[in-house]
């Protein structure tokens, strides 16, 4: 067999992964805020790893939509534009409201039991980047419960984006945030377990519009 039929040998990318694992991290916990610059040589530096995995592993982000590579500027944290959110909320909305209605009708007594120990870990939290994790922790449980494998492939693919989201939402205001969250995924959780679902969708609703209005109300107009 020539070599044009043969399949190329497989690249280790171990390394840029975990390089991608850490900056993604950076970027959840605060460490780098939408906008913030992202310098290889400044990362290879702090990371002690040579300048291609860090390359490499801006390149995952910039596909998850974290990050923003361009020519003049270099690359940045991706800042949400009133545009992503929009689509993000029409695209979540529509994959949300699948997944209710395949939890309401699927889901087992146990996967409903752990969508309420998801929300329940949230009374605890004093954080508001550990409560976008655990919102976030919360809605991966409702995709994995659908029982539904595209549908949660579907939602993995703007789940960072919809992190973000979360992150520019918490950055413009924390007003209540912390006392309403956990509040909002309880009523999400007795509605699922009531197997009523125009009460849930309704809620799910409810809660992804609630995110958006801080944004959308506090958003700089220019």
């Amino acid at each position: 067999m020539s070599d044009q039929g043969k399949v190329s040998p497989a690249r280790r990318r171990g390394l840029s992964d975990e390089v991608a694992d850490r900056i993604r991290e950076a970027i959840f916990s605060g460490l780098y805020a939408p906008g913030a610059q992202l310098r290889e040589v400044e990362l290879s530096a702090t990371m002690d790893v040579s300048r291609g995995p860090v390359r490499e592993a801006l390149r995952v982000l910039e596909r998850e939509g974290l990050v923003h590579c361009a020519w003049h500027r270099g690359t940045t944290v991706t800042t949400v534009s009133a545009e992503d959110v929009a689509e993000l909320d029409s695209l979540r909305g529509a994959l949300e409201d699948l997944a209710v209605r395949q939890v309401i009708t699927r889901a087992s007594d146990e996967d409903l039991a752990s969508l309420a120990k998801a929300a329940e870990v949230m009374k605890h939290v004093t954080d508001a980047h550990e409560m976008v994790r655990l919102d976030i922790a919360f809605h991966d449980a409702v995709f994995a419960a659908a029982g539904h494998q595209r549908l949660a492939d579907a939602w993995d693919a703007i789940r960072c984006q919809v992190h973000l989201f979360l992150l520019t939402r918490i950055n413009l205001s924390t007003d209540g945030y912390l006392g309403c969250i956990p509040q909002e995924h309880h009523g999400l959780v007795t509605a699922l377990r009531s197997r009523d679902t125009e009460t849930a969708l309704d809620l799910f609703a409810a809660h992804r519009r609630h995110a958006v209005d801080v944004v959308t109300a506090n958003a700089d107009p220019n």
